[in-house]
């Protein structure tokens, strides 16, 4: 359990600050699913994302210097990640009090392309670790 204290800490961290994000943002970056600036919305959240979840993967292998760290690190925080979602899904009303349904969906899909990503992104980075260490 102590290998995997610092792994659930940055997940409860990126879910907090990717939260707080839309509960101040949310109404200005998502839009209603169908509209003309739904999908570029979209791609451009997405491609943010991945960008972040990159760099706060290389971040986190300051910290962690176990093997399949990367892994790790996306396993649990998309765990972490993912239940306290579901708990601020069934709770919109109150975390998100700015955001129609709509843009709740909207969100939904962003979180589902970003818990994607979270579990994709460190594992090629992963794979180019174990690669490298090997030549």
């Amino acid at each position: 359990m102590k290998e995997c204290f610092i792994p659930i800490i940055s997940g409860i961290v990126i879910w907090f600050f990717a939260t707080l994000f839309f509960v101040f943002f949310g109404e200005h970056v998502l839009f209603s699913p169908g509209t003309e600036n739904y999908s570029s919305s979209i791609l451009l959240l997405v491609i943010g994302t991945g960008l972040l979840i990159w760099g706060i993967t290389y971040i986190y292998l300051l910290f962690d210097k176990t093997k399949n760290a990367p892994l790790k690190f996306g396993i649990i925080g998309t765990f972490i990640g993912l239940s306290l979602d579901a708990f601020s899904l069934s709770k919109n009303n109150l975390i998100f009090p700015k955001l129609d349904d709509p843009q709740i969906i909207a969100f939904t899909v962003w979180m589902s392309f970003a818990y994607a990503l979270y579990l994709f992104i460190p594992a090629i980075i992963n794979q180019q670790r174990t690669k490298n260490l090997k030549i």
